[in-house]
């Protein structure tokens, strides 16, 4: 501002300059820096009002003297040098408050005629919004970095279309098997090995379009611990666009997938190995969900029904189960599909070639679990048992019919016996007498076998009667201990409960009874003495027997109701019978509308338990 003065500009004059510009403005004149001239944006500026003008500066901004402005005016007003403020950082009392505020300003030497400096010129314009913009910015832009730079996926940013990597995270580096040195190259200088596959060809596309592209999966080659190998991504490249909408740059980010990958891939091919081995096979195998719902059966079974693939199969197995049973086999699943409980249930299947007929299949499933013990799925068969049961029927028949004829023959023995035993009495020959007696008791034994045995026939003809009467519980219980007691060297001990009347079949629940108490007193060879209790609660009576013999393994307690079954062991063969008892005494119980079961430990004895309701209601 050379040659200004006050005397050849008038004061109306400065006052309209000042107020029209567009930035604020003043003038402060003297070695006092008094203030000439404000226009309004910097009264607004100082957060003062037209009352500051005659007033030296430091008086009115008095705060700002410690931050070195006191020097700068100095040197503009008398060495004359312009100084220029960027940005400068300045802390005013504005409105009550005192905050930092940021200006850019230019203070310059105001001259008069003779070239001497009369004051300063003041243009400042305030950038604290831009400033602090731009610092939030930069804190963000920090923070996008660390967060990235922290991420486990695998992250980069591509520059310009030649794909110079101006950021790439740890893990990405990791990917490409590379060090920080490759940042600042262009991507297929840093991973040559991408030559000939699609990823630099997309990039670049991706310049052009704007488009972002995505890949599930995607196999990529890399020279990874030096040699080339085959990995599997999903990744992104995402475009980055200046305020024009044009791409100046890609984002990548890619999380490997290639452990599930080569882990689905191997169970794809183990399933399918499994598959044509279970398509081979005569039964039909079969899986399905922790629901019930099949999701895959054999080839055997579309031979064997003519059902379509395309079928429904759990509705296929509906149709060709025989109905009226149908029911009773959903009641066992879902009990097996609540518990995960094995499922064994024997079916009888339509025959396709005789549509009337039924053949016997017998049907298996266990559970597979996952690491929370959760059911993952069912994997069964059915097998053909048609022939077997067939077998089993000509066997239970001949069974019976045997066991029917050899009643007679042991009925007159028993009466020969006796009465060579009456006669050797007679004849005072006791050790021939005595002979004669364990005659008939060998034949009372035979006997019983062959009365199982018929009970078992009759069992699974399903004509075992059970004829239903009121009968005294205690007195039942007495004549049988009795009964036991007469021929059993243990003593039996018996826990008194009185029961009083029960409806049941007073001989069916005897031979219960008799069956426990011997089985007590056969399987505690080294014992003296077995226990009888009888107790009522919530009108069930349950009856139990307890023994202090060689006891069952854990493993084998459910199996001791099975047909035929007897617990092995190193001493099976001092304990002769056919394993019908429990079986009979179970079903005979199963039918009376109560349970049996056993409680046992391996080497300190058995208790044999049943209930039945008292009073069937």
């Amino acid at each position: 501002m050379e040659n200004f003065s006050t005397n050849n500009i008038s004061h109306d004059s400065l006052l309209t300059l000042f107020s029209k510009a567009p930035v604020a403005m003043s003038l402060l004149l003297g070695d006092n820096f008094v203030i000439s001239n404000a226009n309004p944006q910097i009264l607004e500026l100082w957060g003062r009002d037209r009352s500051v003008i005659g007033k030296p500066l430091f008086e009115v901004l008095p705060e700002i003297k410690s931050q070195g402005f006191e020097a700068i005016l100095e040197k503009v007003y008398k060495k004359g040098e312009i100084f220029n403020g960027n940005k400068w950082p300045v802390f005013l009392h504005k409105y009550g408050q005192y905050e930092e505020h940021f200006f850019n300003f230019i203070y310059a030497p105001v001259y008069n005629d003779d070239q001497a400096i009369i004051g300063i010129s003041i243009v400042a314009t305030e950038v604290t919004d831009q400033i602090i913009y731009e610092k939030k910015l930069k804190e963000s832009e920090y923070r996008f970095e660390d967060l990235i730079r922290q991420s486990e996926y695998s992250i980069a940013i591509y520059r310009s279309e030649d794909l110079y990597i101006e950021f790439a995270n740890d893990p990405m580096l990791k990917t490409w098997g590379k060090d920080a040195s490759v940042i600042g190259k262009r991507l297929e200088d840093a991973l040559p090995e991408l030559e000939g596959q699609p990823f630099i060809g997309i990039l670049k596309d991706i310049f052009r379009t704007g488009d972002t592209y995505t890949a599930t999966e995607d196999m990529v080659e890399l020279v990874v611990d030096g040699k080339l190998q085959s990995f599997y991504y999903n990744f992104s490249y995402k475009p980055l666009k200046n305020s024009e909408g044009k791409v100046y740059a890609i984002h990548n980010m890619a999380v490997n997938v290639t452990d599930e990958v080569v882990a689905r891939k191997s169970i794809q091919e183990s399933e399918k190995k499994y598959r044509d081995l279970a398509d081979s096979m005569p039964q039909f195998v079969w899986t399905c969900d922790k629901y019930g719902h099949i999701t895959y059966i054999n080839d055997s079974w579309y031979s064997y029904t003519g059902f379509s693939k395309q079928e429904n199969p759990n509705e296929a197995i509906r149709k060709i189960i025989k109905p009226e049973v149908y029911p009773h086999i959903l009641e066992i699943w879902e009990k097996s599909a609540k518990t995960g409980k094995p499922f064994e249930v024997e079916y009888e299947f339509q025959d396709p070639k005789k549509p009337d007929t039924y053949r016997w299949f017998l049907g298996r499933a266990v559970a597979s679990f996952d690491d929370n013990g959760e059911i993952v799925q069912w994997i069964g068969t059915f097998t053909d048992i048609d022939d077997f049961k067939q077998l089993q029927k000509q066997k239970d028949d001949f069974l019976g019919i045997a066991s029917h004829e050899l009643k007679t023959p042991l009925t007159s023995l028993k009466l020969y016996a006796q009465f060579i035993e009456m006669k050797l009495q007679k004849q005072q020959d006791p050790k021939n007498a005595e002979v004669a007696r364990r005659m008939n008791d060998q034949i009372d034994k035979l006997t019983e076998l062959i009365n199982d045995l018929l009970d078992v026939t009759k069992i699974q003809n399903g004509k075992i009667q059970l004829s239903e009467s009121e009968f005294d519980f205690d007195r039942l219980v007495e004549e049988v201990i009795t009964e036991q007691q007469m021929t059993a060297r243990h003593k039996i001990i018996f826990h008194e409960h009185r029961i009083g009347m029960v409806t049941a079949d007073r001989h069916r629940i005897s031979q219960v009874m008799s069956n426990l108490i011997s089985n007590a007193i056969k399987y505690s060879p080294d014992a003296d003495e077995v226990f009888v209790s009888a107790a009522l609660q919530n009108n069930r009576v349950r009856f139990s027997v307890k023994d202090l013999g060689i006891g069952i393994p854990q493993d084998k307690q459910e199996k001791v109701f099975e047909q035929y079954y007897r617990v092995s062991g190193s001493k099976e063969y001092t304990f002769p019978g056919l394993g019908l008892g429990l079986y009979i005494s179970s079903e005979i119980i199963k039918r009376t509308g109560g349970k049996i079961y056993v409680h046992s430990v391996e080497g300190k004895g058995s208790e044999f338990s049943f209930e039945i309701p008292k009073i069937k209601i």
